[in-house]
């Protein structure tokens, strides 16, 4: 039986599937590996498939200690699949790829492609290659090819994007390999970046992310400090667009230009993203982060001040190799004091080529785990208070699909707020599509989430509602009837899953 020739595939044309670990560059990357494949004449395979497409592509993430047992196990788990079809494809790419190089076709020899950050662009032509030369293509580029946004798309949202305004970065914090793997930051021209978002509006797109390894370092690489704040302003004056966030900014580089601009420009969100890692000077040093607690909240104390309604969430790292009590104690301080609306919180765990792998006074397990129960219930407790002072306030909302689990079962619907609190709402009986914007009561508060139960007091239909209602029909009447299943479509995950380096730095 022919490679093209399987249950999977759809009259002659080859399916894929693309695995996404890591941060939110990898799901922007992952998005562009999408485009790339259908640009070539793939199709998406039906969700569920595990495994059984004709290419499988894992897009790695380099951050977590045991990034490359999970690859290798999901690599060991397509092996004897493969072997039953011949002409299946698996490509490996990302951050683990751009490290281990010829590594991972030594360990998993049914590996066809092994490509890097850098050129994710060549993944059709290695993979053509690979087949007609029946031999593993492994092609690491040392700088980068192309940004990502200007590469084939297949967005998992018909109404949010993510924007890529720079790609590495020039910090070297000791617990994060990123850096070495993604290279210096380089900028996008702000007429490029401008452009696209045009471009994504023209389409329905009403809301996007500014996306970058450290997002308001943007101008560095062009010579123009204020350069993001400048950004941020021009995307207030794009007709249509009504919701602009970003991730991830570093405290080092947050200036009062930015602050003033996030106030002043009306559709910049509500909403600040923005990196603690640890709460005392001595560790924020072993890190090598260029800023200390007064300086983090001195920038929160500005914040709140000209945007009253901000909510702040954070990264934090506990059991860094070195802290101690009164270390820890320092991290709780600041976040009594910050007030975060969500933490995402992280035990230490040794990453591979970072110089805190190397470090003396690792801290045992049993301290770590019992610091972060510690961290999570504080934590816990202030999220729920911030939340109950949205009990009562009417906000609008973008509706989302997905994001609320049960919403099946309790006939609600979900959006995200301006500040991109989850919102669930009783479902009207007008129909609201994902994109459009409903205006709600908040009356109940959970530490993860509100709840509007009262009537929906106005529905809004969207440009965007209509662009993921033409999606929704062009997806189902596909390959001459053939269902690929429909697309998530909710808005972009307000952060990754993994910290210490890539977005969220």
């Amino acid at each position: 039986m022919s490679s093209i020739d399987r249950s999977q595939s759809v009259g002659g044309t080859r399916t894929y599937e693309v695995r996404t670990y890591g941060c939110q560059m990898n799901v922007h990357d992952s998005e562009r590996l999408a485009g790339l494949l259908e640009d070539a004449g793939y199709v998406r395979a039906p969700e569920g498939s595990d495994g059984d497409a004709d290419v499988v592509v894992f897009n790695t993430c380099a951050v977590r200690e045991n990034a490359d047992n999970k690859l290798y196990g999901n690599l060991g788990h397509l092996a004897p699949k493969k072997a039953r079809r011949p002409g299946m494809q698996i490509a490996v790419g990302g951050c683990l790829a751009q490290k281990d190089r010829d590594t991972i076709v030594k360990r998993a020899p049914w590996v066809d492609v092994v490509f890097g950050t850098h050129n994710i662009g060549k993944l059709p032509v290695l993979l053509e290659r690979a087949r007609v030369q029946e031999e593993a293509q492994v092609e690491i580029a040392e700088s980068l090819e192309a940004f990502p946004s200007t590469l084939p798309t297949r967005r998992e949202s018909a109404y949010a994007a993510w924007v890529s305004i720079s790609v590495g970065c020039n910090n070297t914090c000791t617990f994060c390999i990123v850096p070495a793997l993604r290279g210096k930051e380089k900028d996008r021209r702000p007429g490029d970046i401008l452009a696209e978002i045009e471009a994504l509006v023209a389409e329905g797109v009403s809301e996007i992310t500014l996306l970058g390894q450290n997002v308001n370092a943007y101008g560095s690489d062009i010579g123009d400090r204020e350069a993001f704040s400048k950004l941020l302003r021009a995307c207030g004056r794009i007709d249509g667009l009504e919701r602009v966030r970003f991730t991830s900014p570093h405290p080092r580089d947050f200036t009062d230009d930015v602050i003033a601009a996030m106030a002043e420009t009306p559709n910049v969100m509500p909403q600040l993203h923005m990196p603690l890692q640890s709460g005392s000077d001595a560790v924020l040093k072993a890190m090598r982060r260029s800023y200390r607690q007064e300086r983090y909240l001195g920038i929160i104390e500005k914040v709140r001040a000209a945007i009253p309604h901000a909510a702040i969430s954070t990264d934090i790292i506990v059991g860094f190799p070195g802290e101690t009590e009164e270390d820890f104690e320092q991290t709780l301080h600041v976040v009594r004091e910050a007030r975060f609306a969500q933490a995402f919180t992280f035990q230490y765990s040794k990453r591979p080529g970072t110089p805190a792998a190397e470090m003396d006074g690792q801290i045992p397990k049993k301290v770590v785990q019992e610091r972060y129960e510690r961290l999570v219930a504080l934590q816990e407790e202030i999220s729920w208070e911030e939340n109950k002072k949205q009990v009562g306030r009417t906000l609008e909302l973008m509706v989302a699909e997905g994001e609320g689990r049960k919403d099946d079962t309790t006939h609600r619907l979900s959006g995200r707020a301006p500040d991109n609190r989850l919102v669930h709402f009783t479902k009207p009986e007008q129909e609201v599509r994902p994109g459009d914007v409903v205006t709600v009561e908040i009356t109940y508060a959970a530490p993860h989430h509100l709840l509007a139960e009262g009537p929906v007091r106005d529905v809004r239909r969207t440009r965007a509602g209509d662009a993921w209602e033409k999606r929704n029909a062009a997806e189902a009447a596909k390959s001459a009837g053939v269902m690929l299943g429909l697309p998530k479509v909710g808005v972009p995950e307000p952060l990754p899953a993994v910290t210490g380096g890539c977005v969220v730095d």
